[in-house]
């Protein structure tokens, strides 16, 4: 199942505009089936099974993934909820989550590129939610507060049952699906400030998308091509199994710190290739066009602009 949000398609929008303020809607939680796609809570309504509006709202329900499947076969034996993608506009699958946990140096070779030890244990930061947009938002910011901003290409677990102190082996069960994210990084903060918070997180910074794509359609996450490519030159190229840490160790090991609620975002870590390590450093500017891809997952297309 491909799970995303969407808004009613806008073409007024400015590019100032993201697509949800555009519309004058919040965005609503739909699936992407091959007869266009469905409105969960439209089809769900009318088959009798109570479905929140949003992506969180779903996987906060208690059995998400039956009402989901129900509100599908509805709406695919009816019409009814079923939209026309031509129609729509995309936005992050979960727009509101409430925490955004990333992973750093979670690939041996870019550790090493970047002179970094290679971690005993994961290395844990955050993103603000307030840096999570869409596949059609645009990533930016002001040339005169940074001016090292990079890329980074990253499998995102979402999670989809609440996990406190769950055990390695049990981890995946906690996970609804992933999406494609991109780590967006102001290099001179990151490295500056000596933590990376402020850095990592600045409004527009973490694009995800454009799908949440369930773990039964994703298979084994440890083995999944991923990529990074901008302006079409492929800088990034690696696989998931060569992950330091994997996804059921990661859910684990952040469960046992804190809560992890539906909704929240586990950003794994990126492969080694990201522009402030090449030679010589290949950092964003305006104009540049930056894909991300995932095998399975999706692409995930972002375009950078200063403002």
């Amino acid at each position: 199942m491909r799970i995303g949000q969407y808004t009613d398609s806008d073409t007024t929008r400015t590019d100032s505009e993201s697509t949800a303020d555009a519309a004058g809607t919040d965005p609503w939680v739909g699936v992407a089936t091959d007869d266009g796609v469905v409105d969960l809570a439209t089809a769900g309504a009318a088959a009798g099974v109570d479905i929140g509006p949003k992506t969180s709202d779903l996987l906060a329900d208690w059995e998400w993934r039956r009402k989901a499947d129900l509100a599908v076969e509805y709406a695919e034996s009816t019409g009814v909820g079923l939209r026309d993608p031509a129609d729509l506009d995309r936005a992050a699958p979960v727009d509101d989550p409430q925490k955004v946990v990333c992973v750093g140096l979670n690939y041996r070779d870019h550790a090493e590129e970047g002179d970094n030890e290679i971690p005993d244990e994961p290395v844990l930061f955050s993103k603000f939610p307030t840096s999570v947009v869409g596949p059609e938002d645009a990533v930016r910011w002001d040339p005169d507060y940074t001016e090292k901003v990079d890329y980074e290409a990253e499998l995102v677990a979402v999670i989809g049952e609440r996990a406190r102190r769950v055990d390695p082996e049990d981890a995946l069960d906690h996970v609804a699906g992933f999406t494609v994210g991109n780590d967006v990084s102001a290099r001179d903060l990151q490295h500056g400030d000596g933590q990376w918070v402020r850095g990592k997180s600045l409004d527009t910074f973490a694009p995800t998308g454009p799908d949440l794509v369930t773990t039964d359609e994703v298979g084994d996450p440890h083995d999944l091509n991923i990529f990074a490519e901008v302006n079409g030159e492929r800088l990034q190229e690696s696989s998931t199994e060569n992950l330091i840490f994997g996804v059921d160790e990661l859910i684990s090991f952040c469960s046992r710190a804190f809560t992890l609620e539906p909704g929240d975002l586990v950003f794994t870590g990126t492969p080694p290739g990201v522009g402030v390590y090449r030679e010589p450093p290949v950092l964003l500017g305006d104009g540049d066009r930056v894909t991300i891809g995932v095998e399975g997952v999706g692409e995930l297309t972002s375009e950078f602009e200063t403002e």
